[in-house]
């Protein structure tokens, strides 16, 4: 038995095909095959059911594949040992970010984060909330940054901070004229939602308490699965929408004067790194929470006076 045969069980299990778990692992698909196969003939089973489309691991596989897992992550704690010892970061952190956050945190991040870590390889990738969890289940990712709280006992939460949702509201709405609004004022008006998928739009329907009158009040007219796109269709289409505050914090004077904060309790998003449990690259990845929480502005680091929104995966 040997890690690269493991790895090669492991991938076979994650994208449920030999042919796209060879290319994931850069070998020929008869390659992984055999390897596969010399395990399988030496353990005395069979580790998947080779006969199903796509291929799925047996009773027995089952259990071979999630110990494959757990010596696969301690086998790669050697590493983290030896960069300890030599006081530096190198190799690759895979990043999983959902689409509300990465574009208004990560370029500060990433570029200060690069200038004091130039050995170690960011690979970024914008998902859901649910793909990202999936993916730090199979070993795809190392780490995600995400809005919590979840309900995945499997998955270890750090929070980093708690980002105030605002309204952005049309110059044709009554709401131009008030210096700050309600969870009243908002569902008389008519609101631009993120597509199904995002969890900020789950927190919007939190907040808003739309889950019971969206049917009747007709308000839902198009949806979309950028923040910025929900922006530029109240600027031409009038009514409202919700905004993150760090979407906001490079806006003109002429952009701002369409922002309303909510009166307290504030409705916010609390913003975590999360992990496995048993996660291995436990340096780089606080090195990556140092970079964020020295760039996220002072007043996003307290809840107090907030309400932390909740969604459904």
């Amino acid at each position: 038995m040997t890690l690269v045969q493991l790895e090669y069980v492991v991938a076979v299990d994650t994208y449920r095909s030999f042919v796209a778990a060879a290319e994931k692992c850069f070998v020929t698909q008869p390659t992984l095959s055999m390897q596969i196969q010399k395990l399988e003939e030496s353990l005395g089973v069979k580790i998947f059911d080779r006969s199903r489309q796509p291929v799925i691991p047996t009773e027995v596989g089952i259990k071979i594949i999630l110990q494959a897992r757990v010596v696969l992550t301690e086998s790669k704690k050697i590493n983290e040992i030896l960069q300890e010892k030599k006081g530096e970061l190198e190799g690759q952190l895979k990043i999983g970010v959902i689409p509300t956050v990465a574009p208004y945190l990560l370029p500060d991040v990433i570029t200060a984060f690069l200038k004091k870590y130039p050995k170690l390889q960011l690979q970024i990738w914008e998902y859901t909330t649910e793909r990202i969890v999936q993916e730090l289940k199979n070993g795809a990712l190392d780490c995600g940054i995400l809005s919590t709280p979840l309900s995945e006992h499997a998955i270890q939460e750090t929070p980093l901070f708690y980002e105030t949702f605002v309204a952005y509201v049309s110059e044709k709405s009554h709401l131009y004229f008030n210096k700050m609004v309600s969870v009243e004022d908002i569902s008389k008006e008519k609101l631009w939602l993120l597509n199904e998928g995002h969890c900020m739009r789950g927190q919007v329907l939190n907040i808003c308490n739309y889950k019971h009158n969206q049917s009747a009040t007709g308000t839902f007219e198009y949806n979309t699965g950028s923040v910025e796109t929900l922006k530029r269709m109240v600027d031409i289409n009038e009514g409202i929408t919700i905004l993150p505050e760090l979407s906001i914090l490079n806006y003109d004077e002429d952009q701002l004067n369409h922002v309303r904060y909510f009166k307290a309790p504030e409705p916010v998003r609390e913003i975590s790194l999360v992990t496995t449990q048993n996660f291995v690259k436990k340096q780089a990845v606080n090195a990556l929470k140092n970079e964020i929480m020295a760039i996220v502005p002072e007043r996003f680091k307290s809840k107090k006076r907030k309400e932390v929104m909740g969604f459904d995966l």
